[in-house]
Formats: structure tokens, sequence, C-alpha cells
């Protein structure tokens, strides 16, 4: 295997040149300081996509707010906007020193995504957001609605029967096809999910509930994307959600980063110069972390610090930030398994649009052992009674990763932050768990309990 040829280099080749990659291959925990970030003036020429952009997806999204309002009553308290809270959780960032014996400076805030709306995940923002650009677009086009009108008019059996001419398809390891199923079915359209191996069978099961047609895979996300294409190709009114690609999803997530801004200033915590904010993101393909962080660098700028964190079995983005590869090379490439219990991070292969977009902006990579997972999981439920899924507590070990590794300490040297700690404001992305069913999420707990006390 060592001779094996990857993007024109043996993997001895390419270990001597990113030593990382030995403890990588070798699936241990580890964190990566990016040697190609950039201050926000020196890398946003480099980037395509403007602020007018994510301004534009928000404005969607508000003249879509009384359909959805309409549709899911439970979205009537915030006027049909799909929005998490923000909350701090001092207990468990007290629960974290302990359990890691590490120091962690400022506070530890938790960004509930895990609890928005319709389907409980972060993938409620860029998936929904790019169905409801694909209706606006087919109704605009055929003149049944201008951006003038009110979007309620959409909650009608004539605009269902005339979006079920068109089909939506998308490959996905779970959360994508529950937001993709749920608000293109609710549409009107015929929606297939094609599933990965690594998708939960509940998910499966809500799907099909909800009149999604679901195909499952034998084989991992990248086979699930690629059929999923196939499929749509064959159809001219299929539309494919391509969460490698897409600039919809990404735009719908970074509406998230002017709404974090608002319940900050609400919060009273600041950020500047003196206050740094770090924020964990947890990453699969990278859509929805490099969403969130292009909108996040485009309001905080040089003041925010992005990690998108990785299962330590699926380490794609991280591979191919640090080889500047991106979608070129893949985990099992290197011998790693890309098998995780965080079924929504189980990806072999990165998005190539979203690490190139990102490769100056984002601070670093961190993976983190499922075992951590679960033992974060029960510390969260017992410390603040919050209930995330596995993949969702990668976001929160970080804090204690940027602290206790050589690569995070240098970091802060480097970034001039190691001063400003005390003042900082750490945010753990929390991505989904809120529709976990009550038997599984009381399994994670009993395993996370598990592991706990073994330990």
């Amino acid at each position: 295997m060592n001779n094996h040829l990857i993007a024109g280099k043996t993997i001895k080749q390419w270990k001597k040149d990113y030593p990382l990659l030995e403890k990588i291959s070798s699936t241990e925990e580890v964190f990566w300081e990016n040697p190609n970030y950039l201050s926000f003036g020196k890398a946003i020429p480099n980037i395509t996509l403007t602020e007018e952009d994510i301004q534009k997806a928000d404005e969607r999204l508000h003249r879509f707010a009384p359909y959805i309002a309409e549709v899911f009553p439970v979205t009537r308290d915030l006027n049909g906007i799909i929005e998490s809270p923000t909350v701090e959780i001092p207990e468990m960032h007290r629960c974290l020193e302990e359990m890691f014996q590490q120091k962690v400076d400022g506070k530890l805030l938790l960004k509930c995504d895990s609890h928005l709306a319709v389907s409980g995940s972060i993938k409620a923002r860029g998936g929904i957001y790019e169905v409801l650009k694909h209706a606006e677009d087919l109704a605009i086009e055929h003149e049944m609605i201008s951006v003038e009108d009110d979007y309620s008019i959409i909650n009608s059996q004539k605009f269902r029967d005339f979006f079920s001419i068109y089909s939506i398809v998308v490959g996905s390891t779970g959360n994508l096809g529950l937001s993709i199923g749920i608000i293109g079915a609710k549409l009107g359209f015929n929606v297939t999910v094609h599933m990965s191996i690594d998708a939960k069978q509940w998910k499966k099961d809500l799907l099909r509930e909800k009149g999604v047609t679901v195909v499952e895979h034998t084989s991992d996300y990248g086979k699930a994307v690629e059929e999923g294409r196939k499929q749509s190709d064959l159809d001219s009114n299929s539309y494919f959600v391509d969460d490698e690609n897409s600039i919809n999803l990404f735009l719908g997530y970074a509406v998230a980063a002017s709404r974090l801004k608002k319940q900050l200033d609400e919060m009273n915590v600041l950020v500047d110069q003196n206050h740094p904010l770090f924020v964990y993101l947890p990453c699969g393909v990278g859509g929805g972390p490099g969403g969130v962080a292009f909108g996040l660098k485009m309001i905080f700028k040089d003041h925010v610090h992005c990690f998108f964190a990785e299962p330590t079995h699926s380490p794609s983005m991280l591979i191919g930030l640090m080889t500047g590869k991106h979608d070129k090379i893949s985990v099992q490439d290197f011998g790693i398994d890309n098998i995780t219990d965080a079924d929504g991070l189980a990806v072999g292969r990165p998005s190539g649009f979203v690490g190139k977009t990102l490769e100056n902006l984002i601070s670093g990579s961190y993976t983190v052992d499922d075992q951590t997972l679960y033992a974060l999981l029960t510390s969260l439920i017992e410390a603040e009674n919050i209930r995330l899924e596995p993949s969702a507590l990668a976001g929160v070990h970080g804090p204690v990763q940027l602290f206790k590794e050589a690569a995070g300490q240098k970091y802060l040297k480097d970034k001039n932050l190691t001063q400003k700690t005390t003042n900082a404001t750490h945010i753990a992305w929390g991505t989904g768990g809120s529709m976990v069913p009550e038997e599984v999420m009381e399994s994670y707990y009993q395993l996370g309990s598990g592991i706990k006390n073994n330990d």
C-alpha cells in the first residue's frame, strides 16, 4: 500500500511532507493549525461570494416566513423564521475542565441548532433554504407568484399540484435528507433521498412517514451522492441538491451569522479585538460548517476564529485542507475506514468548493474519537439537561483541544491571543439531536455513562 500513488505521491511521501498524517492515519485525536490562514482583508479578495449574496438569502427566507408559519405551527413564535437559541453552558464548562484536566479560559456557549424547528439540525438552514429557492424560482418562472406577494398563498392545493410535477433528489448521511425531505414533501415535490450505510434507521423511517422515497445504499456517503446525481440526471424535471458543490446550501447556512450576532448583542457578549470569539463546527462534507464560518467571518472578520471538528475515522476536510488537494483525496486513500457513530460526519471526501472557499479563512481543524463523543453526550445531559446526537458533540471538545494541544497554544500565541483568552467567548455549534427518538437517545446516554465510568 505504501507504494500506491495518491494524487501523484506515495503515502510515505505524503507523511514526510505532512508529519501529522502519521497520527491522522492512525486515527488518533489531533489538532491542526492552518498555515494558510490569512487576515480577513487579505483572504476576501480571493472569494467570489459576497455579503450581498448572504443578504439576498436572508431576504428570501423572510419572504417565505408567512408560508413556514402556516405549515409548521412550531415556528409561529418566531413568525416563520427557523432559528435556534444560543445558551451559556457553565456547568458543562466546569465538567469539561474536570474531565480533561484542562483549564478553559473565557465563557462557553452552545448554539442549539440541534433544536431548530422542522428538522432538528443545522441542515434546517441550508437544506430548507435550497428547496425554498428552487420552489420560488419555479413559481416565478411560471408566473404563479411574484416577490411582492404574501407567500402564504403557496400553502394551497394549486401550488402542491404544480410542484408535484417536479422531483428533488439528494444524497445524505441523514440530516440533510431529513431537511430536504420534510420541506420538499410539504411543498408537494416528489422527493428521493439516497441514504448512505451510516444513516440511522429512525431517520429513514421518519422520511418514509413524510411520504419521501428513501433509497438505501450499502456504501458510504460518496456513493449515495453519486447515485442520487445519476437518478436526477435522467429526468429533466428533477432537481439535484448537491451537498458537495451547492452555493445555495452554503448561503442558507451563512445567514446564521447575522442572527447569531443579534443574539450575542442581546446577551451582552462583546466580540472585538480584546474579546475574541472561538467557534467550533462539526464538519462532514463541509457545507454547513463552511457556510456558517463564512458568514461569521463576513461579520466579525479577524475577531472570530473558526475550527472544523471531525471524527478520527472521517477526517476528510482536515486532510483536504492540509494537503491542499481538497476533494481530490479521500480518507480511504490513507487507510482510514470512514466508519463512525457520528453519522452526520461520516464523509470520506470533502467538498472541494467549501475547502477552496475557506482555505484562507478557517483557523484550523481537530479530530475527536467516538468514545469521547459519547462521554461528552452523557456529560452534557447530566450537566445541562441538553440532548445532542453524537456528531453534534464534536464542537464541544474544541475549547479543550485549543488550550491543551501544542498546535492550539501555538495558534493563540501566533495570533497574539494568549493574553486575551480570559475575555474570550467559545461557541460549540450543536448541529443536531432534538429529533432523535427517546429510546435511541437513552441508549446513547447509557453508552456514554459506561465509557465515563470505565475511565
